[in-house]
């Protein structure tokens, strides 16, 4: 990963890159651009030379601008102009993220950072640099040059240094999820996924993880869990993975799909629909990634993370489209669509940590519904819940993160649909609102935490089709860093 270093004096100086605002609007326009004041001293000229370039390369300061300049045979070799827009967190999110890029045939940059540059600014400066740097790829051929280094430079970088290591840990963990969900489903299966939680929460003191095999899941009446996974010659598992820090008075559940590769089952999908398939499991990734960064952050809040795991396959032993599926807590569910398979795992998990984890605030996290994307577009999650002061909370979290969401409803005159003649539920009516069903589908499971359960059907933004700020093609690792922000403010 790229790394990030504050300095007050630069060990070295080939570019240098000097912030730009946008220019105040006024009556007669908008103003020119300005060089954002550094309270560093940079070398002789310099600060005078790149005003000087701001009219001339008709430089906005628009958030992600950016212009470099060629200073042959003097110090610094390059200047490199980058908009910061009007400053907001947001904006120096981009801004780091298109100084990832524009620097990318670069080893070493200096950025100076503005004399009054806030916390907040240089956690979403260096989350926007570590996020725009990431790749993905599987293969030996040899990778071109990256950027290795950036410094900032601060009069004070003893005050940036938790923001820094924030803003470090939390993009880790976005990487780890991104990781995670773009791995081939020919490597990742429940077994690999557990594996891989495994292998992270070893790094990490007062985790406590237990993975949950077939027997155990058959003994203890996960049926939802069992049936989505029967199909496969790779059996499903259960994930529940444990922070617990001694000062913690609040308890989260987190609850993820996990579906490690989803064929539609005996409803199978056809090919354009299931080619990105591996992604199934993006709401598992994001709230293991989550819980390991509020481990590794020391959050004094106890985050119990529950991740589901099965891979919904085509097979003589893959459950049928009209079977009555018995879940955790005794709940019969008729599933006449074997391809709204995410909800039944789920229904298992959110029905255990009702019954079994007694927690404070119960949040799950899914790539449920293709409506999610056709209500809301491909960067907003739709966000349900009965909880005013829990929507409320975590869409700031969530907001402030650079993430996006929208609050839909959960109206009492849909739950006829679930109606079944044959069980309790009928998990996959037919009857349009697709995502408000499922929701409310999930909801009949929170037994007594109904009142202070949350859920997030985020199938639309875990993959982004191409580069757009912080987010390159490809798993976004959405959630993690909305999470991460608001078990922040839990104690």
């Amino acid at each position: 990963m790229l790394a990030i270093r504050l300095t007050a004096g630069p060990g070295r100086l080939d570019t240098l890159v000097l912030p730009v605002h946008t220019g105040a609007a006024t009556d007669g326009g908008d103003a020119p651009a300005t060089l954002a004041p550094t309270g560093s001293a940079l070398p002789d000229g310099v600060s005078a030379e790149a005003a000087a370039l701001l009219p001339a390369a008709r430089l906005t300061g628009r958030a992600g601008e950016t212009y470099r300049h060629l200073r042959p045979t003097r110090t610094p070799g390059r200047l490199l102009l980058l908009g910061v827009g009007e400053g907001t967190d947001r904006h120096w999110r981009t801004a780091g993220a298109a100084l990832a890029r524009a620097a990318s045939d670069e080893t070493h940059i200096t950025l100076a950072l503005p004399a009054d540059a806030a916390e907040g600014t240089v956690r979403a400066l260096v989350e926007g640099l570590l996020l725009a740097s990431y790749r993905f790829r599987m293969t030996d051929a040899g990778e071109r040059p990256a950027l290795a280094e950036v410094e900032l430079l601060a009069t004070d970088p003893d005050g940036y240094r938790d923001a820094v290591d924030t803003a470090r840990t939390t993009a880790e963990m976005t990487r780890f999820a991104r990781d995670l969900t773009n791995t081939p489903s020919s490597v990742k299966n429940p077994q690999w996924f557990a594996a891989q939680v495994e292998a992270a929460a070893a790094d990490l003191p007062d985790l406590h993880l237990r993975v949950r095999g077939p027997e155990e899941l058959a003994a203890e009446g996960f049926g939802g869990i069992l049936a989505v996974g029967g199909g496969s010659a790779s059996p499903p598992r259960l994930v529940e993975l444990d922070w617990r820090p001694a000062d913690a008075r609040t308890h989260v559940v987190l609850v993820g799909k996990g579906i490690t590769f989803d064929t539609g089952g005996i409803s199978i999908k056809p090919v354009p629909a299931m080619k990105l398939m591996r992604k199934d499991m993006a709401g598992a990734a994001a709230v293991v990634a989550a819980t390991l960064g509020a481990a590794a952050l020391r959050l004094p809040v106890r985050v119990t993370t529950l991740a589901p795991l099965a891979e919904n396959m085509v097979s003589g032993s893959a459950f049928r489209p009209g079977d009555i599926i018995r879940h955790y807590d005794g709940t019969t569910s008729e599933t006449t669509n074997s391809d709204a398979e995410g909800r039944l795992v789920l229904a298992d998990a959110l029905a255990y940590a009702a019954r079994e984890l007694a927690p404070d605030l119960l949040v799950d996290l899914a790539t449920l519904t293709g409506a999610n994307a056709v209500a809301l577009g491909k960067r907003h999650g739709a966000l349900y819940s009965e909880n005013d002061q829990l929507a409320a909370d975590l869409l700031a979290a969530i907001d402030a993160a650079g993430e996006a969401a929208w609050r839909m409803p959960l109206p009492a005159d849909y739950l006829e649909h679930l109606g079944s003649d044959l069980a309790d539920l009928h998990s996959s009516p037919d009857r349009g609102a697709g995502s408000v069903i499922a929701a409310l589908y999930l909801r009949e499971f929170t037994g007594d935490t109904r009142d202070r359960w949350l859920h997030i059907d985020m199938s639309a933004p875990s993959w982004a089709d191409g580069d757009d700020a912080e987010l390159t093609r490809g798993a976004t690792g959405w959630g993690v860093r909305g999470l991460l922000r608001w078990l922040g403010t839990l104690s």
